[in-house]
């Protein structure tokens, strides 16, 4: 059985490399046989990618690479808080300026 077209994806996501996948995938294929004893039906095709998403999950879980997902979002917010702020501050004062009811010059 042919590998899927998102093995690459399903491989990025988990951090491994992409023969590593292919690796994982024909182990998968061959549980699935021995599970489904047929070839070729949709039971098969289900069981073999449940085995390979299964393997792909214990392989991730083996590797002792932090995830840095968290801390880069962290450093996108506060990246963007002075621009956050001044974008708050900005429209508060422009707020104000309707409330207080400040006369606007005519263009």
């Amino acid at each position: 059985m042919n590998a899927p077209k998102l093995l690459p994806w399903y491989a990025r996501r988990a951090g491994v490399s992409t023969e590593r996948a292919e690796a994982l995938w024909r182990k998968a294929v061959r549980q699935a046989t021995t599970d489904t004893g047929w070839v070729g039906n949709s039971e098969y095709i289900g069981a073999a990618m449940d085995n390979f998403i299964a393997l792909l999950e214990a392989e991730e879980a083996s590797l002792c690479t932090p995830s840095m997902g968290g801390i880069f979002r962290t450093q996108a917010r506060v990246m963007r808080l002075p621009l956050t702020l001044m974008e708050d501050f900005s429209n508060a004062a422009a707020h104000w300026q309707r409330c207080v009811g400040v006369p606007r010059r005519a263009a």
